[in-house]
């Protein structure tokens, strides 16, 4: 699909754009399946909630399901990353053909116990994995309804323009990340306009730049609600070597330039291991 220069217009001003009904309800069936079957798979690609010992915890994030192979390997994840209506999108956004993801990322707020994400920057976190620029854009997939009942992502507009604030590590909340310390943050919102509050519909999408701040509330509704985030870097910023890196599934290693490819997105056999 091709924006309107409104829209690339948008996104230089305000950091982010919302898109909405990307995805037809037969697609998001098709990944809701697949994130019912990767709640059976054990690996280090999923962090689950605390649990009870002897019992296992339900799913909080799944990582890596674009790509071919591995544990969390998902053919639904795999078309949508590559889709005119995601990569496309975001090649006109950074105005580069050449793409990869830096990762992707399954994010479930828990119905009634899933709490506060605190307001920080994706590039807080990313910028230590070796990336030398602010060079990312995530596209957030709604799987289902997002309200301010339910904890729904909440930006502020033109902050990204600030460039990265040196963040602090929360470990105060159930999610530990690097976050805008609160003085700064305090000033921000004195000076930036109100946070918006990113509610929508499953298959509408937000596109938002890496520098802009971001947070979410406690989900107080009986549902759960999913997010799929598809974070895309351009290939000239591919991460420098760092001691101690992350792993792979969070701090991608295939550098290869993704192609468009507007495959169905449907589920189908996954490769057995």
């Amino acid at each position: 699909m091709q924006l309107t220069q409104d829209q690339l217009e948008r996104y230089r001003e305000d950091g982010f754009i919302i898109i909405r009904g990307l995805f037809d309800t037969t697609e998001l069936a098709a990944m809701r399946g697949e994130l019912e079957r990767l709640d059976g798979v054990e690996t280090d690609h999923m962090v689950r909630e605390d649990a009870p010992a002897g019992s296992r915890g339900a799913v909080k994030t799944i990582f890596r399901v674009h790509e071919p192979d591995g544990p969390t390997q998902s053919p639904p994840f795999y078309a949508a990353a590559r889709s005119s209506r995601l990569l496309g999108v975001t090649q006109q956004l950074l105005g580069d053909d050449q793409l990869y993801l830096h990762h992707t990322k399954c994010n479930r707020k828990a119905a009634i116990s899933g709490t506060v994400w605190q307001w920080h920057q994706d590039y807080g976190s990313w910028q230590p994995d070796g990336l030398q620029k602010p060079d990312l854009i995530s596209a957030g997939l709604m799987l289902d309804p997002a309200g301010e009942s339910n904890g729904c992502l909440y930006l502020i507009p033109g902050s990204h323009k600030l460039g990265r604030v040196d963040p602090v590590w929360d470990d105060q909340t159930a999610y530990r990340l690097w976050v805008v310390p609160r003085e700064q943050l305090l000033e921000i919102m004195d000076s930036h306009p109100a946070p918006v509050a990113i509610t929508g519909e499953p298959g509408d999408v937000v596109f938002f730049h890496c520098n802009l701040l971001h947070g979410s509330g406690h989900n107080l509704s009986a549902g759960d609600r999913w997010t799929i985030f598809f974070c895309f870097n351009t290939c000239a910023n591919r991460p420098a070597d760092v001691p101690d890196p992350r792993p792979d599934y969070v701090r991608s290693r295939n550098w290869t330039p993704l192609e468009v490819q507007d495959l169905p997105i449907a589920a189908m056999p996954v490769a057995a291991e």
